[in-house]
């Protein structure tokens, strides 16, 4: 039973910290997104092209997994010659 209630003590002190590291992941990926969409108009007038399926996805991603999204949307800043937003 002394296992069990320092197992139960470990997960509530622990969860606190993983849901403001998510929230945290989700802000910093809605980052990405409007930075993203901001790159997409501006490219949009002068003829880009379409957005690519895997950043289509990554922007979905951002609420229910930001940790995965945010690589893609990164590289895809990158490729573009975009400054990343601030993490924080």
């Amino acid at each position: 039973m002394r296992g069990l209630a320092a197992l139960t003590t470990v997960a509530m002190l622990v969860a606190p910290g993983v849901v403001l590291a998510q929230t945290a992941d989700a802000k910093y990926c809605a980052a990405f997104s409007e930075k993203y969409d901001a790159y997409l108009e501006t490219a949009g007038d002068r003829g880009g092209r379409p957005t690519p399926v895997d950043v289509v996805m990554a922007i979905d991603k951002c609420k229910s997994d930001p940790a995965s999204a945010i690589p893609v949307l990164e590289k895809s800043l990158k490729a573009a010659k975009l400054s990343l937003p601030p993490h924080g």
